[in-house]
């Protein structure tokens, strides 16, 4: 079952018996969503599926189990503790985080204030996104990293699902811990929305390793700048980069001689060189190293490694 018993103390307790009653490995299963009057879904191995109210999995949604306004009231009753009020920094951002470090994703009337966003109120959709660690899954990957010892500026790149964050998280960990081939290295992590170290109250529910220092919830170009200025980090890690604010704290952190390894959204490094605001750092090869994921296939998940040059050093699965 995995993290299954965890997850369904959070529910309301009608969808609880019915989600208790689905024969699946919890450990495969990626999202839960529930929506007013709309069914109740599931994502399990990339692949959606309606929930019946005896617990079956169904393609058709005429099968589906729908979710009542009451269902979804009491279900955030349980996710807050009954004390919505107390998460009212996170659901500004669209998202509680909860024991285990699994990240709730929330829509509904949005309340601003002064032009800003003060918090969320007539919450109908839920996605709960369950926060997963793979342990070894960057072992293929890490020797590539380096070259003569020295960790390399690295770039991740998939399309959405194909586990970019999951690899940056098992990278992040080992590279923190060292081996015997590899000293462990101070890792700074900005964790924008949570999904790295999956946090709960400033701690991190996933292993990122010993030497790792997170800013949780913080914007990342801003987290980028405190963390050189703060924390004296080896190497900094981030999830999903892409605005100018963010690539200028990047260059001053390669110009600094900390290292960096981020992640994007992408299907090759052609598909980057044209992002217009990484062209000049892949043109001018300020990354030392692509790793490029992709769907998986009869071999397996494609994983593909790439210097600066773009000479392709390593490359597995996709068949």
């Amino acid at each position: 079952m995995g993290c299954g018993k965890e997850i369904l103390q959070i529910f309301s307790k009608n969808i609880r018996l019915i989600l208790g009653q689905v024969s699946v490995d919890f450990g495969q299963v990626q999202e839960i969503r529930l929506r007013v009057q709309a069914p109740l879904l599931m994502i399990c191995g990339n692949q959606e599926y309606y929930i019946t109210s005896q617990g079956g999995l169904s393609t058709q949604d005429r099968d589906a189990y729908r979710v009542t306004a009451r269902e979804l009231k009491e279900t955030l009753e349980y996710m807050g503790r009954y004390s919505l009020y107390a998460f009212e920094d996170e659901m500004r951002q669209g998202f509680l985080t909860i024991p285990g470090g699994h990240r709730i994703g929330l829509a509904g009337k949005v309340v601003c204030d002064g032009g800003g966003i003060r918090t969320m109120k007539y919450i109908s959709s839920v996605n709960v996104r369950l926060a997963h660690q793979v342990r070894g899954c960057g072992d293929p990957v890490l020797p590539w990293l380096y070259d003569q010892g020295r960790f390399c500026h690295t770039l991740i790149l998939s399309p959405p699902r194909c586990g970019k964050t999951t690899l940056l998280r098992d990278l992040v960990r080992q590279i923190s811990d060292g081996s015997r081939d590899r000293p462990g290295m101070t890792v700074g992590v900005v964790d924008e929305r949570s999904e790295i170290a999956a946090c709960y109250q400033g701690i991190p529910q996933n292993d990122l390793g010993i030497r790792t220092d997170v800013l949780d919830c913080c914007p990342k170009a801003q987290g980028i700048w405190m963390l050189i200025r703060t924390m004296s980090p080896q190497v900094i890690a981030a999830d999903e980069i892409g605005s100018r604010e963010e690539m200028e704290a990047l260059e001053y952190v390669m110009n600094c001689g900390c290292r960096i390894m981020v992640t994007i959204h992408g299907t090759s490094v052609e598909d980057v060189r044209r992002k217009p605001v990484l062209a000049r750092l892949v043109s001018q090869q300020w990354f030392e190293r692509y790793v490029v994921l992709g769907p998986a296939g009869r071999a397996g998940r494609r994983i593909a490694v790439y210097d600066g040059r773009e000479a392709k050093l390593y490359e597995t699965g996709g068949g």
